[in-house]
């Protein structure tokens, strides 16, 4: 079977960078002595990643050490225990530093390494993170309890509120659907995107907007051609203008909000 080809990647791009003056680097006697594993964020994984391991103009690699107002020079050294450039006395041989397939792994006695990785390197969190398990066991459990959430919530949602978040998601081909097609499609979107769902569920402008959309629909008010207008669709009797640049049933459930448009609201709910 032929092996997906991966392309090399290698970082291009120019860092600059200082750390949070307010964090600190763990003192000496905390660190703990132990593997360490680091993948490149965002699930990626090509053949070979190389990330800078020295300071150069094109990529910065510097610490500012807050204790002592300065900045610190980085590099990896193979032979040091330390990667701030001041702590390295004598020859030094230089390491690069290579994700391979989306991983690094770094042994326990090459320190100066994981020091450098796991608290200075600024692509730290951005291009990279450590593999800490408890980490992983604590988004997961995060991620399982939005699901729970988006589910209850998606199994107690009206119609007329589910047909608002399942519009968002289909667009006008939610008008088709039996209530029980809207229900699992509810629940699909609950399932797969626990936290658009819930953000869904909670804005206002949501059923506001799909209030709108099923107004045009029947046809007590209609939309402009130019997309600039609502009228009413019994006398054409202009409602309110569209701002530039701007969707008009987004407009509309903001308009809804005013002295003006509840008043236009309340007239459209009687009908429908």
């Amino acid at each position: 079977m032929a092996k997906k080809k991966k392309e090399e990647e290698q970082v291009e791009e120019v860092v600059t960078t200082t750390a949070p003056v307010k964090e600190k680097p763990v003192k000496k006697n905390s660190w703990e002595i132990k593997d360490r594993t680091y993948l490149l964020k965002g699930n990626k994984e090509p053949l070979t990643l190389t990330i800078p391991s020295k300071h150069t103009r094109r990529h910065s690699l510097l610490w500012f050490d807050a204790d002592k107002n300065t900045q610190r020079e980085l590099r990896y050294a193979t032979n040091m225990s330390s990667p701030f450039v001041d702590e390295q006395k004598g020859e030094v041989t230089m390491g690069h530093i290579i994700f391979r397939d989306g991983i690094l792994s770094v042994p326990k006695e090459n320190i100066g390494l994981q020091k450098l990785l796991s608290l200075y390197h600024p692509m730290r969190d951005k291009k990279y993170q450590e593999h800490v398990p408890q980490r992983v066991a604590q988004d997961q459990l995060q991620d399982i309890e939005f699901e729970i959430e988006a589910l209850n919530a998606a199994k107690n949602m009206d119609i007329d509120h589910a047909e608002a978040i399942v519009r968002v998601e289909i667009g006008s081909k939610v008008s088709s659907l039996s209530s029980k097609e809207l229900k699992r499609d509810l629940l699909l979107l609950a399932k797969k995107n626990p936290q658009l769902f819930l953000a869904l569920a909670n804005d206002d402008n949501v059923q506001l907007r799909n209030f709108g959309i099923n107004a045009v629909e029947l046809g007590i008010i209609k939309l402009s051609s130019d997309q600039r207008s609502f009228h009413w669709g019994s006398n054409d009797r202009k409602l309110m203008a569209v701002p530039f640049d701007e969707n008009p049933y987004s407009a509309l459930a903001s308009w809804f909000k005013t002295d003006e448009g509840v008043e236009v609201y309340k007239s459209i709910e009687k009908r429908l």
